[in-house]
């Protein structure tokens, strides 16, 4: 491997947030420095700690920053329930997001498993 650019883990959640900006693109105007201030950098955070992580160059640093990202992946969660629940957006463009969510939820936790230290 070259580069975090490389692992698909990284690949998947640029594109989880090519579609968190649009989705939040059809949030209501009012929302700009609100759900959509927060929803943005929270998806934004998973790809940049996956790189930031694999720039370290150590494994226990690596595993942490990994971990943040997983809990910003967590956070973004919450942020679109609470936006599906006041129905800012129609429910295909928000199922696409919840599916590439999940998975890359699911990548980071299996990822952070095989990283981590075996006893």
């Amino acid at each position: 491997m070259q580069s975090y650019k490389d692992l698909t883990v990284w690949q998947r959640s640029i594109e989880l947030v090519e579609n968190v900006y649009k989705l939040t693109e059809k949030f209501p105007k009012t929302e700009m420095f609100g759900l959509t201030s927060q929803i943005r950098p929270a998806a934004v955070s998973i790809p940049a700690n996956i790189a930031e992580g694999y720039a370290r160059k150590h494994r226990a640093e690596y595993i942490q920053f990994i971990r943040i990202a997983y809990g910003s992946g967590a956070e973004l969660e919450t942020h679109i329930i609470i936006s599906e629940r006041l129905k800012f957006t129609d429910s295909k463009d928000l199922e696409k997001t919840k599916q590439l969510l999940d998975e890359v939820m699911r990548m980071l936790n299996k990822f952070i498993s095989s990283l981590a230290p075996r006893p």
